[in-house]
């Protein structure tokens, strides 16, 4: 990754961005009662044609190419894919602007958006084994009641926490390993000694 000064920067401006745009979707979406669901996939869809075509990507990112050619060729691409209008017009203004850049961190900051929008909040879990479904549904319901929202869950498996569960919604952990009984542990008999 390169260091230079204004590569961060134009990390969070981006960020910055692709988010206003997000809202801006989400907000309209929401007041012409759109499939938000839809919006989602096609979104998915259009970025991961930069996964399955490097060469599209290099040439609609690159400066070189004059953006009335990258317009037309998002043009193409919406149509092709039928994609719903106002989709299809927020990829254009992206390609007017020269900022298609923005698409991944757009998809993710809609996906954000959206499932806040629906009360909804990621949980990343850490087991020390795989655990079943009953008690992924268990986590699941103790979780939505602590936060008040539906909780979807993600699990890892880490065997080092020894037992226990570890998860982490947002910024807050809520950790109930095994390993971490025993660090309190150990930091009471320390200051005890």
């Amino acid at each position: 990754m390169p260091s230079w000064p204004g590569f961060i920067g134009q990390t969070v401006t981006n960020r910055t961005a692709a988010n206003r745009y997000a809202r801006a979707l989400l907000d309209v979406a929401v007041k012409e009662k759109s499939d938000l669901q839809q919006i989602e996939a096609q979104l998915a869809a259009f970025a991961e044609l930069f996964k399955k075509y490097p060469t599209l990507e290099k040439v609609l990112l690159n400066p070189a190419v004059p953006v009335p050619q990258k317009t037309a060729a998002v043009a193409a691409l919406t149509d092709r894919a039928q994609t719903v209008p106002m989709v299809a017009k927020l990829l254009g203004v992206l390609a007017e602007r020269d900022r298609l850049v923005l698409v991944a961190d757009l998809l993710a900051a809609y996906r954000e958006r959206l499932l806040d929008y629906q009360n909804v909040v990621r949980a990343e879990v850490t087991t020390a084994a795989p655990i079943g479904a009953d008690r992924a549904k268990a986590i699941e319901a103790s979780l939505a009641r602590v936060t008040g929202r539906t909780v979807t869950l993600a699990t890892e498996v880490d065997p080092t926490i020894i037992g226990g569960v570890v998860a982490r919604i947002g910024s807050t952990i809520y950790d109930g390993s095994v390993k971490r009984q025993l660090q309190k542990m150990r930091e009471r008999l320390v200051a005890g000694a």
